[in-house]
């Protein structure tokens, strides 16, 4: 019996002992790891990839116009608005006395400074901006004294090829920058400041806050309005003959579709 017991024990190991090789012939499957790791740091690396690169658009997703908020930027800090009559045009040789500077609205020359992107280096003529803001557009004004170098690429970059903008010096600005859009206005201090993207976010081709929505911003070319030889700004306060803001418009002063007014001068 003894001799039955230690042989029945002796089998019973050596079953366990092949058993034992077996599993450790097969080995750590060290490949199978290594591609599960592989592909879990690259699904990781692509969300973060995504959420790094589409930051920027998911934080102005709220300053975009809808239904139940058709004019986000009455929620900037420091956002200054007023209410203008639209297509009230004036002769090119007429000035307008505004009041805002840079204007945001009001009477306006009939012809309108291009705004398809445009950069404009030298100051121009408030009364063809303004139009301009009557059709959609985002101006950006800048101090030259003040804003310059990096500063300015960053402002250049917001509207250089995107329709419906235009960035120009104003000399004179009590501000660095001034944003403006028809009737809306937001002066800043740094080209850094996130309100610049809200503010173009909520109000560029807004067709809740622009009078002559979808209107052109082309170029009309020389003898209307030439963007590589615009209207040279005036520093100068308007004299005593300038139109006031609740002029109604200039007979004969160009029009929309390319005819002139016949309303009578006031």
């Amino acid at each position: 019996m003894a001799s039955g017991t230690k042989k029945q024990g002796a089998s019973k190991r050596a079953v366990k002992s092949a058993r034992g090789s077996v599993v450790s012939g097969k080995g750590t499957p060290w490949g199978t790891i290594i591609a599960v790791v592989a592909i879990v740091a690259l699904a990781a690396a692509v969300v973060t990839y995504y959420l790094v690169q589409s930051a920027p658009k998911r934080a102005l997703a709220s300053w975009t116009p809808s239904a139940g908020n058709p004019d986000p930027s009455l929620q900037l800090p420091g956002i200054v608005t007023g209410n203008y009559k639209g297509s009230v045009h004036i002769l090119p040789t007429e000035r307008v006395a505004y009041d805002h500077y840079p204007p945001i609205g009001g009477p306006h020359d009939g012809y309108w400074a291009t705004c398809t992107g445009t950069v404009y280096k030298t100051a121009v003529r408030n009364e063809n901006m303004v139009h301009a803001l009557e059709h959609g557009s985002v101006w950006i004004a800048y101090n030259p004294d003040q804003i310059k170098g990096d500063a300015l690429t960053k402002l250049v970059a917001k509207v250089q090829g995107k329709p419906y903008s235009m960035i120009s010096p104003y000399p004179g600005l009590d501000k660095p920058i001034s944003l403006q859009s028809w009737g809306h206005q937001l002066k800043l201090d740094s080209a850094d400041d996130q309100r610049i993207d809200e503010f173009i976010t909520a109000l560029r081709a807004n067709n809740n806050t622009t009078p002559e929505i979808g209107a052109s911003c082309d170029a009309l070319g020389p003898g209307a309005f030439d963007p590589d030889n615009p209207p040279a700004f005036d520093p100068n306060p308007p004299g005593p003959d300038a139109k006031p803001m609740n002029y109604q418009g200039t007979q004969n002063a160009q029009q929309e579709g390319g005819a002139p007014a016949t309303m009578p001068s006031k």
